[in-house]
């Protein structure tokens, strides 16, 4: 074997290494932001070219990407009502383990599986069940480290959707949205041993992941309930501020995670429209700038994102509507600059999610079409779109299925899942 030959066999063993993992909701900063380079710049014409596919099951759970690892979950109806931790290797799509538990769902609406994505940190993988079955497991092997059944504990007052909200990691803690009785909306384990640290609100929960971020220099743990957009400390779960969002049409339906720029906070829902808040940075508060909305999802003065998370970028707001409409807000006010329908077809629900990679956003819409595109004031411009995974019905029966669950990019290479199969392509420059 030459020289380079064994060169060549240790730069792609430690490829992953030398490249961003995916491993929690929205990337490696938890806020749509994809940091790798060398990536194409137009994709091909035809279907984008799979590196590898693999079978799995019907969920909504987005892949993430760890240690040369994949981690996805899914449901599984017969014989029994089960939920599955999938691990895959990265290159090959080879199954590596699997962890199964029965949860037969009771009172959710669609029912196709797990919301939740797995989180990965530090070696253990942290997965969280429709009904609140909590997970945590050995990355590598898959085995059990510790467990905990929300609803027995903390006596869940379920959301229509299930629990979907992704864990968030804080320094020793683990930070879960589980809507428990007795002020336990949000809880707070010892990531190690699973022992509750803190809990917090008595809030019914949303499906909106939180965000960790910094105000008047100290961490903030920002989470958006059924009822409240709350900064909490997220060492001890201490309130700092608490803003009343209740909804508008009764339907709790927050799914995207608040967005933070430069001071200012934003949400934006399906039935409530959109509201910015200013976070001052000298003390703990929250002040509203303005809030928008229609009197109807369709009749919209605003912005009323049904599931994709907007982005907060600059002066202006680029999301998707209730209808599938790509809209740009001043993020000043809240006036509408354009709005767009090349994304996807006009549906409702519509969803396209956004990952920013340099000056350019790659767009996955819920026909599994991948697009590369730029955002500004003056409108979209598409620069590539193809097809990488078909919509399935398990997600949503309608119009022929989508694909709803967000895509991972690491090690330049995209990871998108529907109900059927798991799909990793690359998108390295060659």
């Amino acid at each position: 074997m030459t020289h380079c030959t064994i060169l060549a066999l240790i730069l792609c063993c430690v490829a992953p290494t030398l490249a961003d993992d995916w491993p929690q909701w929205r990337g490696p900063t938890a806020d749509g932001v994809w940091h790798e380079t060398n990536i194409v710049d137009r994709l091909p014409a035809a279907p984008i070219p799979r590196r590898w596919s693999a079978p799995i099951s019907s969920g909504y759970s987005g892949p993430t990407v760890v240690d040369g690892r994949v981690f996805v979950t899914d449901r599984v109806v017969k014989p029994k009502q089960i939920e599955r931790v999938l691990c895959f290797a990265w290159d090959s799509g080879k199954l590596l383990w699997s962890h199964q538990y029965e949860s037969p769902y009771r009172n959710v609406s669609f029912p196709a599986g797990p919301r939740a994505c797995v989180v990965v940190h530090e070696g253990l993988a942290y997965a969280l069940g429709t009904m609140g079955h909590f997970y945590c497991l050995e990355a590598a092997s898959g085995q059990v480290r510790w467990h905990k059944n929300f609803d027995d504990l903390y006596q869940i007052r379920m959301p229509v959707w299930g629990i979907s909200a992704s864990p968030v990691i804080y320094e020793d803690l683990v930070i879960v949205q589980i809507s428990g009785s007795d002020n336990a909306c949000l809880v707070a384990l010892d990531r190690r041993n699973g022992t509750e640290k803190w809990r917090a609100l008595g809030d019914e929960a949303s499906y909106s992941t939180p965000i960790i971020i910094e105000q008047a220099g100290r961490p903030l743990l920002v989470c958006w309930t059924a009822e409240n957009v709350v900064g909490l400390d997220p060492r001890s779960g201490q309130v700092y501020w608490k803003y009343p969002l209740e909804p508008l049409a009764g339907a709790k339906m927050a799914v995207a995670s608040p967005v933070f720029d430069a001071g200012r906070l934003f949400v934006s829902s399906f039935f409530d429209g959109a509201l910015m808040l200013r976070l001052p940075g000298d003390r703990l508060e929250a002040e509203k700038l303005w809030r928008r909305h229609g009197p109807s999802e369709q009749q919209t003065d605003a912005l009323h994102s049904a599931i994709s998370t907007p982005v907060l970028q600059g002066g202006y707001i680029y999301g998707m509507g209730s209808y599938g409409e790509l809209r740009c807000l001043e993020a000043a006010s809240g006036d509408r600059v354009w709005e767009n329908l090349e994304i996807v077809p006009r549906a409702r629900w519509g969803t396209a999610h956004f990952v920013r990679n340099g000056d350019r956003y790659w767009i996955f819409n819920e026909r599994g079409e991948l697009l590369i595109a730029s955002l500004s004031p003056q409108g979209p411009l598409i620069h590539s779109r193809a097809h990488l995974i078909d919509p399935t019905l398990d997600q949503l029966n309608q119009r022929g299925g989508v694909t709803w669950s967000h895509p991972a990019f690491a090690y330049g290479h995209v990871f998108a899942r529907n109900d059927q199969e798991l799909v990793c392509a690359s998108l390295v420059k060659e």
